[in-house]
């Protein structure tokens, strides 16, 4: 078999598995970051890839209403899932943005991503973190660091609240941008609420969480997405192919699913990413059955997805 055989049949393994992936973070534009595709076109581009769903992410505003219109107007077989993430122009952590977004359908919850108070501290401290991540295309006023926990650790009252509302809703929650050590008690108090619906992303990122914290949270209860920027060429690219089998082995292969984190300038296209992503999988040595559960199966299980 020639090299152009092995690749076109490598490639068409590739479509095989894109049938039916999920991406549960998409950040597609308008927004005021810079965005190389909007939301409609990211919509069409998974449904001509054969995808099942895709979730519309934005720092600054929520995406349910846009959501809504594409589902209901595109007539794509592709399912587009709306969220809100709590950062200051909602309010930070904000109980009446949470409880007016569930109940117009978003079906995720983000604590704090950009305005966190950790992710605030990274990007004065590390040069390397303020480079790689996106830059508003206008001044905006200083944000306001968010944090989960009062100075004794204690889950603030506020995000108690969104909590419960989470719970009544059967939505989902992540715990954003804020560092590890403020996610224990968080996810301890969402579950203590009845949330059960629990992931973090990039949990090796900004979070600063290592293997071990994958394998503790994952008992708990919390499932792993990992963002494909980090691990494929883009300007988000952070982690090696071993660092991608470690986080996989840390959580396990039914514990972790895989979100884009792509739509920015200068970078592969959520289709494109989750191709990309794909191909490394199988050079990790990981079966389709186990790759199409990252790709596909485990999120749409965890969304609930018909």
């Amino acid at each position: 078999m020639s090299a152009t055989e092995k690749e076109a049949g490598r490639q068409a393994i590739v479509d095989g598995l894109m049938q039916g992936a999920v991406d549960l973070h998409v950040h597609s534009g308008p927004s005021l970051m810079p965005r190389k595709v909007d939301h409609f076109e990211v919509v069409r581009q998974a449904a001509d890839a054969g995808m099942k769903a895709i979730l519309l992410k934005d720092h600054y505003y929520p995406t349910m209403p846009i959501a809504h219109l594409i589902n209901k107007h595109l007539d794509l077989p592709v399912q587009t899932i709306g969220a809100i993430v709590l950062n200051n122009p909602v309010g930070g952590l904000n109980p009446s943005a949470v409880d007016y977004a569930l109940k117009q359908g978003a079906r995720v919850v983000w604590m704090a991503t950009a305005h966190a108070k950790n992710h605030i501290a990274h990007d004065k401290k590390d040069a390397d973190f303020k480079n790689k991540f996106p830059v508003n295309s206008k001044k905006t006023v200083e944000p306001i660091p968010a944090t989960l926990t009062d100075e004794s650790g204690v889950v603030r009252d506020e995000v108690k609240q969104i909590l419960d509302l989470i719970a009544q809703a059967d939505a989902a929650v992540s715990g954003g941008h804020h560092h590890i050590d403020e996610l224990w008690p968080f996810y301890e108090e969402a579950k203590a609420r009845g949330v059960k619906r629990l992931f973090l992303n990039h949990p090796t990122y900004v979070n600063e969480g290592s293997f071990q914290d994958i394998s503790r949270l994952v008992s708990m209860g919390v499932k792993m997405e990992h963002s494909i920027c980090m691990f494929v060429p883009s300007t988000f690219y952070l982690f090696d192919k071993e660092h991608l089998k470690a986080a996989i082995t840390a959580a396990g292969v039914d514990n972790t699913f895989f979100g884009s984190d792509l739509g920015q300038n200068n970078n592969p296209t959520p289709v494109e990413g989750f191709r990309l992503i794909i191909e490394l999988l199988l050079d990790l040595g990981y079966g389709s059955e186990d790759i199409r559960k990252m790709v596909s199966t485990n999120a749409s299980d965890f969304m609930g997805l018909q």
